[in-house]
């Protein structure tokens, strides 16, 4: 198949940890080379954000990369990219003229909507029309029910989305948490499709190097340090820890735009650290600042166990890659961590933002040697079984080959989609 993925603000060039830059950044790079690997014929399109990118690249992994001028040749904030997809549509929708895929796969929401106008050109000019397919990695009203004032979607968010998703011809949720989510926007279940993300476990193994640590348990926070992650329930747990005397627990933070030797100037740092010391346990922190994908096997495989405790998650990769190291984890139930990680087999769960329950999963995996070799072993097979790229790739092309064999073009009116988005243009 000739695939065309679209993923306006995540290229698979980033430096995963930065801002804007994390989970769909990794996924559609995997997944791109797991369908090559499979014989299709990938090219994904993302934005130009700086001019030393090509227009096209090949990747090590077969990949074709398209760097797409729309806006300018430097990085944007994801919330402020709208007013350029009428752009960058335009510009996808001369490159598909020349030889249109046969599938088009959009990864976030201005992605779909950009999808859907060059599909929607092709269409116009009498050209072969691809199938299209969405995976959003987050939802709006998910987004808007955490963090409510403090969201910086842009308002057109709350219409334009729930729009692509029933405008599309399939949706690919990566776990059932979120398509409960679309129908309840209103997309038909026949259009749901539920495809989990994955993990590379030829490079995420239990062995390999490890990065040493001395006699404290050591934890692990991974992510982007943005407040939504739940990294301050973290340090807040260590300060319940800390005052019925355990204080043989130290907490590496991993994340973040900087390098170790500049981590300091991120405010995310300031705030957390600042919450360390009001707490009295700022010296059991360690701030890694951005780690180098090829670094993260090593930095996981010397913790004793990884704690992702944000307010929501679509699905989440770090705990994968966690499983896949033979580390247990706790996590906050929500999203598709409430689906990835078994409760009580690969790790523990806990309600998001509760401190108090969190000290306590701590206390019992810190107390219980055995249990952390169980959970971590029973992580890798999981990861294993489950959810390889490869697996992942399979998958998502029966998709794809269900799309085909049954396409119909959705219900979509493109002509007033056009209008919508030149209103929005020129208000932003």
């Amino acid at each position: 198949m000739r695939i065309s993925m679209v993923s306006e603000h995540a290229s698979p060039l980033a430096a995963v940890g930065g801002e804007d830059a994390g989970g769909q950044n990794i996924h559609v790079a995997e997944l791109a080379a797991a369908l090559v690997r499979r014989g299709h014929e990938v090219t994904v399109f993302t934005r130009r954000d700086s001019e030393r990118l090509h227009w096209e690249q090949r990747l090590p992994s077969g990949v074709a990369l398209v760097n797409v001028d729309a806006g300018p040749a430097r990085a944007v904030p994801k919330d402020r990219l709208l007013p350029y997809i009428p752009e960058f549509a335009e510009r996808i929708a001369r490159y598909w003229a020349e030889d249109p895929p046969q599938v088009v796969h959009g990864h976030f929401w201005m992605s779909g909507i950009a999808c859907i106008e060059a599909v929607g050109a092709l269409q116009k000019q009498g050209l072969p029309v691809p199938a299209v397919a969405q995976t959003f990695h987050a939802l709006g009203v998910v987004k808007r029910r955490h963090q409510g004032v403090e969201d910086t979607s842009p308002a057109e968010r709350e219409s334009l989305e729930p729009w692509v998703a029933r405008s599309v011809d399939r949706v690919i949720a990566t776990c059932p948490d979120e398509a409960f989510e679309l129908r309840s926007m209103g997309v038909s279940q026949r259009r749901i499709s539920i495809v989990p993300c994955g993990v590379d476990t030829e490079k995420f193994t239990p062995d390999g190097p490890a990065r040493r640590h001395g006699a404290r348990m050591r934890l692990a926070a991974v992510g982007r340090l943005v407040p939504r992650k739940g990294v301050d329930t973290v340090i807040t747990a260590l300060g319940l820890l800390a005052e019925s005397g355990r204080r043989d627990i130290e907490l590496v933070i991993a994340g973040g735009d900087a390098s170790k030797d500049r981590i300091a100037s991120d405010p995310e740092v300031r705030r957390l650290r600042d919450l360390a010391a009001a707490l009295g346990v700022e010296n059991q922190l360690i701030f890694a600042g951005q780690v180098a994908r090829d670094e993260m096997p090593a930095l996981l495989r010397g913790v004793d166990a990884v704690v992702c405790t944000p307010w929501y998650e679509p699905f989440g990769i770090v705990p994968l890659e966690a499983m896949a190291c033979g580390v247990p984890l706790i996590v906050a139930a929500v999203g598709g961590l409430s689906e990835t990680v078994v409760d009580g087999v690969t790790g523990l769960h806990v309600p998001p933002k509760d401190p108090a329950a969190l000290a306590q999963a701590v206390r019992t995996l810190a107390d219980d040697p055995a249990l952390r070799a169980s959970l971590g072993a029973a992580g890798v097979e999981r990861a294993r079984s489950r959810y390889t790229w490869d697996r992942v790739a399979a998958d998502t092309e029966r998709v794809y080959r269900a799309m085909l064999d049954h396409w119909e073009w959705p219900a979509a009116d493109v002509e007033a989609s056009r209008g919508r988005l030149r209103r929005t243009e020129g208000a932003l």
